[in-house]
């Protein structure tokens, strides 16, 4: 240990799969900024706090099973001739779970179903988006902790890291999940996102790698014109308002 805090080359692999770390996580507070949004502020809360805890206890878990991790990587069927391992499959699993969940939700924000919204509220809702974040948790988890495994050979590296992209998804997720509460038109986008991402997953699934530097371009290029829009409205709000003449 101490020769590891001692060593230059640990430091950089630690920055290094740190800044990989929470570029993975944001895929992670999107999700999780989508579904608390449909439950009550109180509820929202804990729900983050208990999914970012399911985050980080799933990738310590999963990096203390190194071994079988690398196992995952082996194949196990082959289909015309594609052979797909045990991590291919959980990836297409999760990548379908995804473009589903956001294809339902845009559909439900387009209807504007107001009764759903309200029997939604309760306590089956909670439990329902707690269900949802430990199975997309489990999915990013194992992309994420396969990824450590490939850049460094320290597991004490690794957890570090790990332990530092969830304190910083930890922080900006309750920024995130409150702008997009605040305006639902970045929820639309959130959800075209989570359409996005769950397209990359299963393309990685079928050994199609898609990289991920033009997703998250094109995510920051919306986001950037979306910002613009949310100033815009804002300003049009203030123009519109009376002007009040000292009497």
């Amino acid at each position: 240990m101490i020769e590891l805090l001692a060593s230059p080359e640990a430091w950089a692999a630690l920055l290094t799969l740190t800044a990989l770390e929470i570029v993975l996580g944001i895929d992670n507070v999107i999700f999780l900024s989508v579904l608390v949004s449909r439950i009550p502020p109180q509820q929202a809360k804990r729900a983050r706090q208990i999914g970012l805890f399911l985050a980080l206890v799933f990738r310590i878990l999963l990096l203390s099973l190194l071994v079988w991790l690398i196992g995952l990587t082996e194949p196990v069927i082959t289909v015309m001739e594609l052979a797909l391992s045990w991590r291919d499959i959980i990836l297409i699993g999760g990548g379908l779970f995804l473009i589903a969940k956001a294809t339902h939700e845009i559909h439900g924000e387009v209807e504007a179903r107001e009764g759903e919204e309200q029997a939604t509220s309760g306590g089956s809702a909670f439990f329902w988006v707690i269900v949802q974040i430990i199975i997309i948790d489990m999915v990013f988890s194992l992309d994420s902790i396969i990824t450590a495994i490939g850049m460094s050979q320290h597991l004490e590296i690794m957890i570090a890291a790990v332990v530092i992209a969830c304190i910083v998804m930890y922080v900006s997720s309750g920024p995130v999940a409150r702008f997009v509460a605040e305006h639902p038109t970045t929820k639309m986008l959130a959800l075209a996102f989570l359409v996005l991402i769950g397209v990359a997953l299963v393309a990685d699934g079928f050994h199609f790698h898609i990289p991920r530097g033009y997703i998250y371009f094109a995510m920051a290029f919306a986001a950037a014109v979306e910002t613009f829009n949310v100033l815009a409205r804002r300003n049009r709000k203030k123009t519109k308002q009376p002007i009040r003449t000292a009497s």
